[in-house]
C-alpha cells in the first residue's frame, strides 16, 4: 500500500482522543502519502477539526440514534444507519484502525468493509468484528499513550514518530483571547482542571481555593476550566476567591484548549483537559490516584504527582469508604512546590 486509505477509530472519551492523537504523526511517518481519516463523535471533534495533518473527519451522532430508538422511530433509525454504513464504504478504506476496542467501534470498523481492519485491546465481542487483533501490554512504566504507541509500532512506525499531536485553530485562538482579556487576564497565568467523571480522580475543592490563592501570591492569576456539567462545582471552588476567574462550562472545547496552550502552567487531575496540556506542551503537573494511566508523558514540561497506595490504582472500584486516601496524600505544600518546579525548568 503506497498510497493506502487509512481510518482511525476513537469516538470518545477526550482523554483518549488527546493521546490516541500520537497516530496520527506516527502513520504519516509509516504511510507519507495516505488518506488519513478520523471517525469520532461531535463532542470530541473539537479536539481534531483543526489538524491540518488530517485529510478528513468524520462523524458519528450516535446520540441522535439513541434519541431515535427511544422515541421508537425505528425506520428512520434503520435510514440513519444506512446513509452512515454507506458514507464508510463509498470511502474505500484499505486500512480500518478500531483504537478504541469496542462493541461500537468494532461495528463502525466493520461497515466500512475495509480488507484490514485492526482492534486494540478488543472486547464486547468486537475482535470477531476485525482482521487483526492487539494486545496492549504495558511496560513497568508506561508512557503517555502507551497502547496507541504499541500499535503504532505494530504497524512499522517509528518509535519517535508517536507524539501527541493537537492542533490550535485560528478563530479557537482569537476567541481564548477575547475570552481572557473579558476576564481581565492580561499577564500569565495557572490553569486548573479539577473535573473528570469520577469522584476517586478528583482532589478537593478546598485545596483547589487555597493552591490558587498560593499562585495569586506568586503573581499568577488561576483560569477554572470546565464542561458544562462542572459549572456548580467550578462555583464552590470559586466562592469567596475573587482572584480566580472561573470559565468553567462558558467555552467551546476547541477554545478552552486555546487557552491552555496560552498557559504558563496547568495544574489538573486524571482528566482530558491535563492531558491537553501536555500535547499542547505547556508546563503541566497532573495528579493521579485511583488511577495512573501513564508514569511518563514523553515531555519534560510534565510531571506526575502519584502516591502509590496499597490499594491504589483501584480505577473504578474504591475500597477506602470515599476517603480518596491517593488523592488526599496530594497536599496543598506539595502540589505548590511541584508547580513551582515545574514552572522553572520549562524557563
Amino acid at each position: 500500500m503506497t498510497t493506502p486509505r487509512i481510518l482511525i477509530v476513537r469516538l470518545s472519551a477526550l482523554g483518549d482522543v488527546v493521546m490516541a492523537s500520537g497516530l496520527i504523526p506516527a502513520l504519516r511517518a509509516r504511510y507519507p502519502q495516505a488518506y488519513l481519516a478520523w471517525l469520532t463523535e461531535p463532542a470530541a471533534a473539537p479536539l481534531l477539526r483543526h489538524n491540518p495533518r488530517l485529510d478528513e473527519l468524520l462523524l458519528w451522532d450516535r446520540k441522535s440514534w439513541q434519541v431515535l430508538w427511544k422515541e421508537g422511530r425505528y425506520g428512520s433509525l434503520w435510514r440513519a444507519a444506512g446513509t452512515f454504513r454507506r458514507m464508510l464504504r463509498e470511502r474505500r478504506f484499505d486500512l480500518v484502525l478500531d483504537v478504541q476496542g469496542l462493541l461500537k467501534s468494532g461495528l463502525c470498523a466493520w461497515w466500512s468493509r475495509a480488507p484490514r481492519r485492526v482492534a486494540l485491546h478488543p472486547r464486547e465481542g468486537s475482535q470477531w468484528l476485525a482482521t487483526e487483533s492487539l494486545q496492549h501490554s504495558p511496560g513497568p512504566h508506561p508512557l503517555i499513550g502507551s497502547e496507541y504507541r504499541q500499535l503504532a509500532q505494530y504497524l512499522g512506525a517509528p518509535a519517535q514518530a508517536f507524539h501527541l499531536d493537537i492542533a490550535i485553530g485560528q478563530e479557537p485562538a482569537q476567541a481564548a483571547e477575547r475570552a481572557l482579556r473579558a476576564a481581565g487576564i492580561e499577564g500569565p497565568y495557572t490553569v486548573l482542571a479539577p473535573f473528570t467523571t469520577r469522584p476517586q480522580k478528583h482532589w478537593f475543592e478546598d485545596r483547589w481555593a487555597q493552591l490558587a490563592a498560593r499562585w495569586r501570591v506568586q503573581g499568577l492569576r488561576c483560569v477554572v476550566l470546565g464542561g458544562p456539567g462542572d459549572r456548580e462545582a467550578a462555583s464552590r471552588i470559586c466562592r469567596g476567591s475573587p482572584h480566580i476567574v472561573n470559565l468553567a462550562g462558558q467555552l467551546p472545547l476547541d477554545v478552552s484548549a486555546a487557552v491552555i496552550e496560552k498557559a504558563a502552567l496547568l495544574v489538573g487531575v486524571d482528566t482530558g483537559l491535563t492531558h491537553l496540556g501536555s500535547a499542547l506542551r505547556v508546563p503541566t503537573l497532573a495528579l493521579f490516584g485511583s488511577t495512573c494511566p501513564y508514569a511518563d508523558a514523553g515531555v519534560p514540561s510534565t510531571r506526575i504527582l502519584y502516591h502509590q497506595l496499597p490499594c491504589s490504582p483501584c480505577h473504578r472500584h474504591p475500597t477506602c469508604g470515599g476517603r480518596f486516601d491517593c488523592m488526599r496524600a496530594h497536599t496543598v505544600d506539595d502540589v505548590f512546590h511541584a508547580g513551582r518546579e515545574v514552572l522553572e525548568l520549562s524557563r
